[in-house]
């Protein structure tokens, strides 16, 4: 794992949840995404080298909408860059970390991810994120 390459916050209001970050930063969300397959609209926020990406629901059987349901608005997950997803993959597999998709899928931002349970992560949800070439 080369970086933490975001910190994800579910929130339940994307455009106040922007205007929020917006004055927190001093500048605008860089990138507004839909990803259909995780039921969710992004927007992505830096801050020095750091990014944050904001997670609003779009159907209450997204993923984000359940976290919500059961912990409210907050951080989500901590997203790691990594050279090689399946590399990665393999090695924590054998590490003993469950992988919640083996198969890294699209993801936001021009990424393949992949989601390790946080049962075998000590409750935080790890995202996995590899620059799609």
């Amino acid at each position: 794992m080369k970086k933490i390459e975001h910190l994800g916050i579910a929130v339940n209001n994307l455009e106040e949840s922007s205007l929020l970050y917006e004055k927190l930063f001093g500048s605008p969300a860089y990138k507004l995404e839909e990803v259909d397959s995780e039921g969710v609209k992004t927007a992505f926020f830096m801050s020095g080298p750091n990014k944050i990406e904001l997670l609003e629901a779009t159907n209450p059987e997204s993923p984000i909408a359940k976290f919500i349901a059961k912990k409210g608005e907050g951080i989500h997950h901590i997203a790691f860059d990594v050279e090689d997803i399946q590399l990665e993959i393999a090695r924590l597999k054998n590490e003993g970390f469950v992988i919640l998709n083996e198969v890294p899928k699209k993801g936001a931002d021009n990424k393949l991810v992949v989601f390790l349970h946080p049962k075998s992560t000590n409750g935080v949800l790890i995202e996995l994120c590899q620059e799609i070439r």
